[in-house]
């Protein structure tokens, strides 16, 4: 049995051997040739399927669990993942907890080169890392920005950036 997605599994192989420090060639020398450079070299560019068992048992070269070189199911498109959208002319600096936010939100505008001025949206993952750099939990520091008026419904995210 082959897996269909190589595309989604070459890079998490060539990421792994990557981290490791291994080349092509490193691959192949230390697995006494088992593993060819060519054929890996062709999994990780998804131009060749790999078999369950093949796949194992490069998971086991690398000594890491094979779930880490599987596609995660993916999230229906519509999720909204935890993200908010902040109401940019509602961050006031003097208040310590949307400080931080401001201070973020300042820091994302600037990477992404968004300079609307009204609205940003960011992914839950970045209010969960504010909310551990304020030494908030993520539902406080959520309940803080909604009760400022500092987050909008993410229906209001029309042209914000996500």
């Amino acid at each position: 049995m082959s897996i269909k997605h190589t595309d989604l599994i070459g890079p998490r192989l060539r990421r792994i051997r990557q981290q490791q420090r291994l080349s092509l060639a490193d691959v192949q020398e230390r697995s006494g040739g088992r593993w060819k450079a060519v054929v890996v070299g062709a999994y990780e560019r998804g131009d060749r399927a790999i078999t369950v068992s093949r796949l194992v048992d490069l998971a086991a070269f690398y000594g890491v669990p094979v779930s880490d070189l599987l596609p995660t199911p993916s999230a229906p498109a519509d999720a909204d993942d935890g993200r908010v959208v902040l109401d940019l002319t509602r961050l006031d600096e003097s208040d310590p907890p949307v400080a931080a936010v401001a201070r973020f939100a300042g820091h994302v505008r600037r990477q992404r080169g968004d300079h609307n001025g009204r609205v940003l949206t960011l992914r839950g993952g970045d209010l969960e890392t504010i909310a551990l750099a304020t030494d908030r939990s993520p539902a406080e520091l959520r309940a803080s920005l909604t009760e400022r008026a500092v987050i909008r419904p993410l229906d209001d995210a029309v042209g914000a950036t996500a």
